[in-house]
């Protein structure tokens, strides 16, 4: 399924099944804010980072702070768009009365882009 297809086939408004509990439906906000707040904070990084660019001493820092600094808007941009699809497939789910989606990409890039600055961090760390 792509990134951008909500559903397989349009939906009847008579389709809908009752709201769900309204604490599932706050839990659920509750963690989509929460990988906002992750995304947003990330942005924050990268804007710190591109301070930081201004006044780096050498050719190989630059180049480490852009990339370190690209890398934090990737991610939150990334971030930020799968967390309002993982919100909508479990309200969808939720309000169908049928099983949660499994958690599928949050926590994996997340994950892959901390390692990835982690790993230029050493690299300049040890060039310097």
């Amino acid at each position: 399924m792509a990134l951008w297809t909500r559903r397989d086939k349009p939906i009847a408004p008579d389709d809908l099944s009752t709201e769900p509990d309204y604490r599932f439906t706050l839990a659920n906000e509750r963690t989509f804010l929460a990988w906002i707040r992750t995304a947003m904070t990330l942005l924050a990084a990268s804007i710190v980072l591109g301070e930081f660019l201004r006044s780096a001493d050498g050719h190989t820092n630059q180049i480490a702070l852009r990339i370190i600094s690209i890398t934090c808007v990737l991610t939150a941009t990334t971030l930020a768009l799968n967390a309002y699809v993982r919100w909508d497939r479990v309200q969808h789910a939720m309000s169908r009365d049928q099983p949660l989606p499994r958690p599928a990409n949050l926590m994996r890039i997340t994950v892959a882009s901390l390692c990835l600055i982690a790993v230029i961090c050493v690299v300049v760390a040890a060039r310097t």
